[in-house]
């Protein structure tokens, strides 16, 4: 059975919009950051090491004033939340950041010191 070109064209233009496009496999934040955290209370440029297992995070956050300090999160939908304890001084607090991707190497957000200071990050991904 031959169709006529027009009801051809037509069919196909249809099939190909129902047709699914294969969503993009969610971007894997694993591997070595470097951090510029900017606070009421100073700056720094950390370097962040993270470990992604589906939604969970965890990872290591490294700098000259806080020290070495193991953390645990999440990231979902291209949003990332993790904290850890830390002390200065002798003054104990919970460091939280939360942001969101830009691209696949490259994330930015707020960073809350246990309400002592607030301030934002930015974070870029070192190439192995």
């Amino acid at each position: 059975m031959r169709f006529p070109r027009p009801l051809l064209l037509a069919l196909l233009a249809a099939t190909s919009l129902t047709a699914q496009t294969p969503s993009a496999p969610a971007p894997d934040i694993t591997g070595k950051w470097a951090f510029t955290v900017n606070t009421d209370a100073g700056s720094g440029t950390p370097t962040v090491t993270f470990k992604q297992q589906g939604d969970s995070i965890s990872g290591h956050y490294s700098s000259q004033v806080l020290g070495e300090r193991d953390f645990k999160g999440t990231f979902k939908d291209g949003k990332i939340v993790f904290a850890f304890s830390a002390d200065v001084e002798g003054q104990q607090f919970t460091m939280s950041f939360s942001g969101v991707m830009e691209g696949v190497d490259g994330m930015k957000g707020n960073v809350d010191l246990g309400g002592m200071a607030t301030g934002s990050f930015s974070g870029k991904r070192q190439k192995p």
